[in-house]
Formats: structure tokens, sequence, C-alpha cells
């Protein structure tokens, strides 16, 4: 006979954690105890603060677990694919509730991220887990990325629910280092965004991506700006 949730009760922190490790394994990430510590306290502060603020439309634990957290650890091994072992700046635009820039500021602890956000109380949601879990490799920034006036210093943008693939880049163009670069995470690929994106002098490649316990198509576009020149090659 079956049981109802009433008698199975709340997640509890170990479940919590068993899931996001499974998930990380499967990704081939490692995290230290530490890290998946934080990352199930960082699951209980969205779930506090979403039936005040509404942060995510998702509102079981161990689905936020899957279809966040382990959803967000799927860029880990392509970012340090291409940037291994050194310091990284990575500006995450449209966070929301910190997706992905509060699970890489966890994970990759000598990187600097920066989370932007156009709404106020999903920004001060992403301070306030700074603050909680002591990241102080972690920011957050009330404004629209266009308004942004800062160096070309970021070696990674990314985005997980920012928009088209020709917005995201031209939004945040001007905040990209020197050979930096973009990635999106997207659902299907989205093949007529990617050709208006090279129009705009980038050139993106395809990463499907298999997330743990998620039965959904997900892939990750990982894109440079290119010069004239290589343009015309």
């Amino acid at each position: 006979m079956s049981r109802s949730l009433s008698v199975l009760g709340p997640p509890t922190d170990d479940g919590l954690a068993g899931l996001i490790l499974a998930g990380a394994t499967g990704l081939g990430v490692d995290l230290a105890h530490g890290q998946t510590d934080q990352l199930v306290g960082y699951l209980r502060l969205i779930d506090r603060w979403n039936a005040t603020y509404n942060l995510t439309a998702v509102r079981s634990l161990e689905a936020m677990a899957t279809h966040h957290v382990v959803d967000s650890l799927s860029v880990v091994v392509p970012m340090r694919r291409r940037l291994p072992g050194s310091e990284k700046r990575i500006l995450d635009v449209g966070t929301g509730a910190g997706l992905p820039g509060v699970v890489l500021a966890i994970v990759e602890r000598e990187s600097i991220v920066v989370c932007v956000d156009s709404v106020g109380k999903k920004a001060a949601f992403v301070t306030h887990v700074a603050a909680a879990l002591g990241l102080e490799n972690l920011s957050a920034v009330h404004s629209r990325v266009e308004a942004i006036n800062a160096p070309p210093s970021f070696g990674f943008i990314v985005s997980r629910a920012y928009g088209s693939l020709p917005a995201f880049v031209s939004a945040t163009r001007h905040l990209l280092a020197l050979g930096g670069w973009w990635m999106a995470m997207k659902g299907k690929v989205p093949h007529q965004e990617l050709t208006d994106a090279a129009s705009l002098g980038t050139a993106f490649e395809i990463e499907e991506v298999s997330i743990p316990g998620l039965r959904a198509e997900r892939c990750l576009l990982i894109g440079k700006a290119i010069s004239e020149s290589e343009r015309k090659l």
C-alpha cells in the first residue's frame, strides 16, 4: 500500500544531499562535503523565501534539487575545460533565485561570481544567500545588464533564463573579456537563435546535456566573439 506524503514527511537534509551528490556524480563534478551542505542550505533558503517572494514555480525541495541545483551544475565541467585551474570571473545574467550563479559560487570557490537581475527582490535574495552561507566570492546587482557600466572583465557570462540568444549576446557584449565565453543554458537546440546570433559576430557550439534525474531536453550553447577577419574565413 502506498504511503501518503504526510506519512513520509518532509525531505531531510541527508535526502536532499543524496539527490545532489548523485546528480553531481553523473555530471562528473566532485563535491566536497561542505559544498554539499551549502547547496542544501541554499535550497532551504529558496524554500523559505519562496512563500513570500515567489522566486520559483518549482515548490518541491526534491524537484528543486534536480531542476535547479543539479541542472546548474551542468555548466561546471564545460567551464573547467575551457579555463582549468584558475580564478574565473563569472557574470550570471537574469539570475532569478541565483541560478546558476549561487551554485557556481559554492562549487568554484576561487572564482568571483556576480549575479544580475532587474527585479530587486531577486537580487536581494542572492545578497542574503551570500551572507547566510558565507560566500564572500558572491555578489548581486539590481540592474538591467545593459545599463551596467563596467570594464569588459568577465571570462564567462552565463544565462539560464534570460531570453533569446541574440538578445543575450547584445545585452552583455560590453562586459565580456577578450577571449571570454558566453554560456547559455537552453532546452531544445534553438537553431534560429544560433543563426541570428552568428550575424552578430559570434560563433557558438552546442553541447548536449543529460541531467541526471531530469527527463527533459537540455543543451548548453557556448560561444565567443569573432573578429571581422575570422568571419571572412
